[in-house]
């Protein structure tokens, strides 16, 4: 028998191993799957970064906005709420009336002190009012007691510029329940700082205001600057303001905010409710910029001072 050459299987079984020792190529290159694992934790840290890039662009407005506490919500109907703070000195630049210069201040609010019926017919007198004229920008004025309406960039005095044509927008009892509402409004205020209603005497200016989001077109457009009532007006003791709209069904912006030090408070307009405060710079506050809609109000000032007092609007 021929002797058998072994060399040629011990070849090819090296070959083999060989062949098993390197590494797919296909396996390689193949990009490694998914799992469901991956997947939802993928998912969830994508919308852990939107939850965190949308809580920062809300704290960022509401740092530039410094509104930190709502005093009022639009859906709340509040039968008084008042907070207490200390007097400013900007009364004792000023004569004094005991029994009525605040020695007690703060700001309040209520929703029962005129309803919302009546705040439906008040507004009605100012849309009478102001549709004989309007400003050009965001803030138009109508003042019934000394005749004051915005026209343009302007301001006439709306009893002669109509003449008798007024006979024909306003009627008595328009005036009479101007007076009614005023009369409630004055007797919440003297409730709420202990005084006598008797003491406060109306004084000027008091005047509806219709605010839109049209541009500024004068000085007297831009009402969203903080200010102080008894430094801008020197007769304000007692400021209150009667809302003629909401909040959000009406308008968007426009709340009343009351500027503090890191514990700013906002008053969301309700039709009928009061909104009421010391003029003086412990109640420093502001008008958000009403950004859609419109914005109805009539700002009701009180005075301890008699030679400081103006008289109901009369319809003659």
């Amino acid at each position: 028998m021929a002797p058998q050459r072994r060399s040629a299987p011990r070849e090819a079984a090296d070959r083999g191993a060989a062949e098993r020792g390197r590494p797919s190529r296909n396996k390689k290159d193949r990009a490694p799957q998914e799992t469901p694992r991956d997947t939802w934790l993928r998912i969830m840290g994508l919308g852990a970064g939107l939850v965190l890039a949308a809580f920062l662009l809300w704290s960022s407005l509401g740092t530039e906005d410094g509104v930190t506490e709502v005093l009022a919500h639009r859906g709340e109907v509040l039968a008084g709420r008042f907070i207490e703070v200390p007097c400013s000195e900007d009364y004792d630049g000023h004569r004094r009336f005991e029994g009525c210069t605040p020695r007690k201040c703060g700001r309040g609010v209520t929703d029962i002190a005129v309803t919302r019926e009546e705040a439906q017919r008040i507004r009605s007198i100012a849309e009478k009012g102001l549709s004989l004229g309007g400003s050009d920008g965001g803030a138009s004025i109508l003042d019934l007691h000394s005749g004051a309406l915005s026209v343009g960039k302007h301001f006439v005095n709306l009893y002669r510029y109509f003449g008798d044509k007024i006979q024909n927008i306003f009627s008595e009892e328009d005036f009479q329940l101007y007076r009614d509402v005023r009369q409630k409004v004055q007797l919440t205020i003297a409730k709420a700082f202990g005084i006598s209603v008797s003491s406060l005497y109306l004084t000027k200016p008091t005047f509806f205001s219709r605010v839109n989001s049209s541009e500024a077109r004068t000085a007297h457009d831009e009402y969203w600057h903080a200010h102080v009532d008894k430094v801008t007006y020197g007769s304000f003791d007692y400021t209150s303001l009667l809302y003629l709209s909401d909040y959000l069904e009406d308008f968007g912006g426009g709340r009343f905010v009351f500027m503090e030090e890191g514990a700013n408070r906002t008053v969301e307009p309700r039709a009928g409710r009061v909104s009421f405060f010391t003029s003086g710079s412990e109640n420093l506050h502001r008008v958000e910029k009403v950004h859609w809609g419109t914005r109805y109000a009539i700002t009701i000032a009180f005075t301890c001072n008699p030679d400081h007092s103006i008289e109901d609007p009369a319809f003659t």
